[in-house]
């Protein structure tokens, strides 16, 4: 009888090599343990026991011989349940087919496109030996029974199943990729180090951290002992059955504790697995993730979605790296963009991640920042979590996006449980500013109103306004002049922020007038006594308005966030209708920092947009009808994208650390994953076009290519980099002729 074998060793007798049916059964039972806490143990197991099965091809013995050829192993498995499966349980050989023929170039497509699923079936051509197939025995009936479980009536059929269909993917590629590396490592001589506690394991432990960090807040004064109001109430409804959530507190309540208070003690009174703390924006992550790590020490992983980007293959797996593969870290701090686009996603890299977000307390930091255009799908996945998935999901945010309006429900139980106490009681207690609407403000007028205080703060619609109104102002002498924007990178900004807090401290206070993007207006705890906003979203606006007077240094009538608009400039298009949004509820609503008037705003928004705007094709694509199922994986992957940009990343070689990170690139010995974390927080996102101009006037070079790749773009002309305006990259051919003649 032939031998098979799935991955070859070293002796050339074979003898070290992995056989096949091994390989087979081992995945089978792997991604069977990582389907049971989600019930679909029998479905996972079927995918892993037959993900391989074109490997019985004699041909593929062949290719690990070393001859070059191609041998299509992932269809036939596929091809054998769709051939077995019995009358009217099509659907579910489609399910476990979609996992099979993806799990190496990703979840396919049903139908169209060369690679679709129903392409691959037709044109395979079953090179197996026919007894090898007849021994073959796969039970449907479990299956069938698993994934009914977790599918409800429409409208929801088509895309539960479809979310099904994910999480048994995630299991068969994490448990293909983890027999592989495990065998590959008893054969290497080594051991991945995977090893994370559990968050059950963590959970007295961090919950005695949390109670000794909030002891130390000094109990005493009015805003302290609020905020020790709203944890306390918030943690107090911990024990009530997982689900849907909303903690909505102004800023300078402490939400970002209060909800991390709540995620830990749910998790201990629900067995869930995990907390995922989701945050909108890259620039705080690493701020947040560090008070996490300060407070409650080793366990937490911080996931940029950026750091995807590392060269695969060219590094040693280290603990991190392997952790960013499939979140088996207890606490994981990440951004929308990697959670949800994971979520959506096709690509095995990024699914392997899915079963883990499974049985997770899910916290969405200002979660009314998840885009529009993509809102059902989100909400249709958050719901299914909740619904099967065993997941919490906290919306926390001091602007409630209103997710249970009618326009947004169409058969979704999205009314959200309030865990603050009394939302409308809190934003008179927190009020700390007014906003006025100011009327039209050109450039001139915003220096001069900018003059007259020694302390302000404008935030302008796009860097480039930011830019023009800074250079302006410098030109007219202000003193205490700051600008703050995303041509600077992280560790930059962070020492202007600091500089800034420095300048605002009311026992020393010192000149300063800042202007800037809307960057600070989420998660940069600032307080000026008086602000400018150009107009926006109320979302915006109300962001905005937190950073007067956060901590109530001066009378509320005295501190104001005015509202303009800006004659000649016009709104940028993705703005229009938030502005226009906006001007409407403020003729409705005198005071825009009521929780009603900004209730109004969001239902206006999604009513004004309708499904189509809001994403609603995406959820209708996943279509289960009497044929079997209709499944555009790829397709939706491709259209899911939160964030559209052809911006990449520049590193500037800002201090001593960043140096040394790209000293290190040369050094084949240390990780691109490391080096890629070490220099995230010292890059500059700019336009692909602009980086390429920049490579051609030889400003910026790919450091190290052979052994990275074209990853680690440099800023070589550091003459390029300002200290107070940061990166400029714009006439990079006529500053490189330029500095030639100098």
């Amino acid at each position: 009888m032939t031998d098979y074998y799935a991955h070859s060793g070293h002796r050339p007798d074979r003898s070290d090599w992995q056989p096949l049916p091994d390989h087979l059964e081992n995945t089978g039972q792997l991604a069977g343990e990582r389907g049971a806490p989600m019930g679909l143990r029998a479905s996972a197991q079927m995918a892993g026991r037959y993900h391989d099965f074109g490997k019985y091809d004699p041909a593929f013995l062949d290719i690990l011989c070393g001859r070059n050829l191609r041998v299509n192993h992932s269809t036939a498995g596929a091809a054998l349940l769709a051939a077995r499966v019995p009358p009217g349980l099509r659907p579910v050989a489609e399910i476990i087919g979609y996992c099979i023929l993806g799990h190496h170039a990703g979840l396919p497509d049903r139908r169209n496109a060369d690679s679709s699923m129903e392409r691959r079936l037709e044109a395979f051509r079953d090179p197996i030996a026919p007894e090898i197939s007849a021994a073959a025995a796969p039970d449907f009936v479990p299956v069938a029974h698993e994934l009914a479980a977790v599918t409800r009536p429409p409208p929801h059929r088509g895309f539960d199943l479809s979310i099904a269909a994910r999480m048994v993917f995630s299991c068969l590629v994490d448990a293909d990729f983890l027999d592989t590396e495990g065998y590959y490592a008893v054969l290497d001589g080594r051991q991945p180090d995977r090893n994370w506690p559990t968050l059950a394991e963590k959970l007295p432990e961090w919950r005695r951290a949390f109670d000794a960090h909030m002891a130390r807040f000094d109990p005493n004064g009015s805003l302290n002992h609020l905020r020790a109001e709203i944890l306390t109430h918030v943690r107090q409804r911990a024990a009530m059955a997982p689900g849907f959530f909303t903690l909505t507190v102004p800023t300078g309540g402490g939400k970002t504790l209060a909800s991390l208070g709540f995620a830990l003690d749910h998790a201990a009174h629900h067995g869930h697995r995990r907390v995922i703390y989701a945050i909108p924006y890259t620039s705080i992550i690493d701020q947040t993730a560090a008070i996490f790590r300060d407070m409650l020490g080793d366990g937490v992983l911080e996931h940029h979605s950026s750091i995807d980007d590392a060269k695969p293959g060219a590094e040693q797996k280290d603990k991190l790296r392997l952790a960013m593969e499939d979140w088996a870290a207890p606490l994981v701090v990440t951004t929308n963009v990697q959670l949800f686009e994971s979520l959506f996603a096709a690509w095995p890299s990024r699914c392997r991640k899915l079963h883990n977000i499974a049985g997770a307390v899910i916290v969405l930091d200002e979660a009314q920042c998840l885009p529009r255009k993509l809102l059902m799908p989100t909400l249709r996945m958050l719901d299914a979590l909740c619904a099967h998935y065993g997941c919490s999901v906290v919306l926390c945010t001091a602007t409630q996006p209103a997710f249970d309006s009618r326009q947004l429900r169409q058969g979704l139980p999205l009314e959200g449980r309030e865990l603050a106490p009394d939302p409308t009681r809190l934003a008179q207690k927190l009020r700390r500013a007014r906003i006025v609407r100011g009327g039209d403000m050109d450039d001139a007028a915003l220096i001069k109103a900018l003059g007259e205080t020694e302390q302000g703060m404008v935030i302008v619609n796009s860097r480039a306004h930011a830019l023009e109104l800074f250079n302006m102002a410098k030109a007219a002498g202000l003193d205490g002049l700051i600008h703050l924007t995303t041509r600077q990178y992280a560790v930059h900004r962070r020492a202007i922020i600091a500089d800034i807090r420095r300048r605002l401290d009311i026992r020393n206070p010192r000149p300063c007038r800042l202007i800037a993007t809307s960057l600070i207006e989420a998660g940069v705890d600032l307080s000026f006594p008086k602000g400018w906003r150009a107009e926006a979203g109320l979302d915006s606006c109300v962001q905005a308005a937190g950073r007067i007077s956060r901590n109530g240094e001066w009378p509320p009538e005295d501190s104001t966030l005015t509202i303009f608009s800006t004659p000649g400039r016009p709104t940028p298009r993705e703005m229009e209708n938030g502005v226009r949004t906006m001007r409407n509820v403020a003729d409705r609503h005198p005071d825009l920092l009521a929780p009603a008037a900004i209730r109004d705003w969001f239902e206006d928004m999604y009513w004004n947009a309708g499904p189509k705007r809001l994403g609603q094709p995406l959820v209708d694509q996943m279509i289960l009808g009497q044929t079997g199922t209709d499944f555009p994986f790829r397709t939706m992957a491709e259209a899911f994208r939160m964030i559209e940009t052809t911006m990449v990343p520049v590193i500037i070689p800002g201090d001593a650390v960043a140096e040394e990170a790209i000293r290190q690139l040369a050094f084949e010995n240390v990780p691109s994953g490391k080096l890629a974390r070490n220099l995230q927080a010292y890059t500059v996102q700019i336009p692909a076009r602009a980086r390429d101009a920049l490579i051609g006037a030889q400003h910026a070079s790919y450091h190290q290519p052979e052994l990275r790749g074209n990853q680690f773009c440099v800023l070589d002309n550091r003459a390029l980099y300002h200290p107070d305006t940061g990166l400029w990259w714009e006439h990079a051919d006529y500053l490189g002729a330029e500095q030639s003649i100098l």
